[in-house]
């Protein structure tokens, strides 16, 4: 007899899952049981389920393949919420199974119990409770059909702690369905509306992920200038000389400036999300857009395009590279200046000296003049982010693993699923000291799991990006203090080499160093307060005073 549980992990191992994240709990015992019997998969203990969650969330952001994250009934799983709702925003397929009450006790507000599926409704593709374990297999491959689909995210599935032992029933893991083929007439009337433009540009988006050669071979087919939607940097070789920057927080006008003016806006595999279109104003009224998405509940959902097409855009943009060859199209659109604009800003050359502690700039300089350009880069939210957004370049595919949800936390689990999911590349992880003391501690699992990330700290004692709201809005930053932890003795302390550096003398050795040896690895980099971002000081802000 195979129990439900063993035939829930054969499903999930069957369609390429091997990494389950998890803080153990006693109602679904069986399912851990059953992921250590296996050898080729690994059941992965983390020290809090945010961690499990972000893990999940980043392993399949670097591999294309969900991962599992696994917790407890609903103390368990409302810790988990938060990486859920990340790889919602994110569009990331992950799969969450969740332990649950017994069946008799369902509906009385038993220990612990909460309705899964309920609770999770908004924020998962995907949701149900197994009543019964011959349908187990079966539920759960409903789920990974839906967290696979045109817009990818996360399943959710609860099991009563009774219903993991009994007998289950088999089910083959379903095979993701292939999204709709472009007509010929929307890629020929596309092409005419591209062909016929001055200014052109191209928006690529979670959904052309993969695809360098056919996005730069269509860029440069048609003479597309082309922009990063927010957190999306690695859809596109940013060395390219059709690429044009980033749709981030504080995307400084010269940036945007040839897409605000752009008469036809192809976006390709973007839900074009509140940062991307810089708070809803972009693309401007006079462009006319062309919006292609496998996930049909995408096409028109923010902006009304003048075309809307549901397809691959990957495939879209074979399409209309052929169709541009066929016709003999000759660019128009020149984008030099712009290219040459966009390498000044990002070229961290033109650093103000640093003063009290280091500056953010300075540290990305050096990051990037050691570390291979294939490193994975995962970073958590907050101001220091704008510098790793500005002065890295992303010029590999599934190398830049962020939240565009805007998680805290989210850099050191994330650092260390893409180093256990990466065993051979380097991998950055950039985060404040307010996100890294919220799940710093998983340091702990790199250290137990093998993973060997280098963990960069910049440690201000602030709530940076608070502050600066406070200081535009009320003119005094309350409740934003972080205290002078020793961040390198707490990193120590879990098993991880660490430096800590506030001298720019000493930056270039300590990141030498820390690439020598194995392990998780942290650098705190103590920065000065006062740099908020590359053009803002907190102190500007208020006017001068502290």
């Amino acid at each position: 007899m195979s129990t439900a549980a063993a035939t829930v992990v054969d499903l999930l191992e069957q369609a390429g899952v091997t990494r389950f994240y998890t803080v153990p709990g006693e109602s679904f015992l069986e399912l851990m049981d059953e992921v250590t019997r296996r050898p080729g998969l690994d059941l992965i203990s983390t020290r809090h389920e945010s961690g499990a969650a972000f893990m999940a969330e980043a392993d399949a952001k670097v591999t294309g393949r969900p991962a599992v994250a696994m917790a407890t009934r609903a103390v368990g799983a409302a810790n988990l919420a938060i990486g859920v709702h990340t790889a919602r925003q994110d569009s990331t397929p992950m799969i969450a199974l969740l332990g649950q009450v017994e069946t008799d006790h369902l509906g009385k507000e038993a220990f612990q119990e909460v309705d899964l599926p309920r609770f999770y409704d908004e924020i998962t593709v995907f949701g149900a409770t197994v009543h019964r374990a011959d349908r187990a297999a079966e539920i759960v491959a409903r789920a990974l059909l839906r967290s696979t689909g045109p817009r990818p995210g996360p399943s959710v599935v609860a099991f009563p702690a009774d219903v993991l032992a009994g007998e289950g029933v088999r089910a083959h893991p379903p095979t993701p369905a292939t999204g709709p083929a472009a007509a010929d007439a929307d890629v020929a009337q596309t092409f005419d509306l591209l062909a016929a433009a001055e200014r052109p540009v191209m928006i690529v988006g979670e959904g052309a992920q993969d695809a360098h050669p056919e996005l730069t071979e269509l860029a440069a087919a048609v003479g597309l200038g082309v922009y990063a939607a927010f957190r999306r940097q690695d859809t596109f070789p940013n060395d390219h000389p059709n690429y044009l920057g980033h749709l981030a927080l504080g995307t400084t006008e010269d940036i945007i400036g040839p897409l605000r003016n752009a008469d036809v806006v192809l976006v390709l595999g973007s839900r074009l999300d509140e940062v991307t279109t810089q708070t809803y104003t972009l693309p401007a009224a006079g462009s006319a857009v062309v919006q292609v998405d496998a996930a049909a509940e995408n096409l028109g959902a923010v902006t009304t395009p003048r075309i809307a097409v549901h397809a691959s855009p990957v495939a879209f943009a074979r399409a209309l590279t052929r169709l541009a060859a066929e016709r003999g199209h000759r660019p128009r659109s020149a984008w030099e200046r712009a290219r040459v604009t966009y390498e000044r800003f990002s070229t961290p050359d033109d650093v103000p000296p640093d003063g009290e502690g280091l500056h953010p700039a300075t540290v990305m300089a050096t990051l990037r003049a050691h570390l291979p350009g294939d490193t994975i880069v995962t970073n958590d939210a907050g101001n220091f982010s704008v510098f790793g957004h500005r002065y890295w370049r992303f010029n590999h595919p599934r190398t830049q693993v962020g939240p565009v949800s805007g998680a805290m936390g989210y850099a050191v689990p994330a650092a260390v699923a893409a180093s256990l999911a990466a065993p051979t590349r380097t991998v950055l992880g950039l985060a404040g000291d307010g996100g890294f003391l919220m799940t710093g501690q998983e340091l702990e699992t790199a250290a137990r799991c093998g993973a060997e990330p280098l963990v960069v700290v910049f440690q201000n004692q602030l709530y940076g990006t608070i502050a600066m709201h406070q200081a535009r809005s009320t003119g005094r930053p309350t409740a934003v203090d972080i205290g002078p932890v020793d961040l390198g003795a707490f990193a120590r302390s879990l098993g991880a080499t660490a430096r800590t550096v506030d001298d720019p003398g000493e930056l270039d050795d300590a990141v030498r160093e820390l690439l020598t040896v194995r392990g998780p690895r942290v650098l705190v980099a103590r920065t000065a307060r006062d740099v908020l971002t590359p053009s803002a000081t907190l102190s500007g802000l208020l006017g001068g005073r502290p």
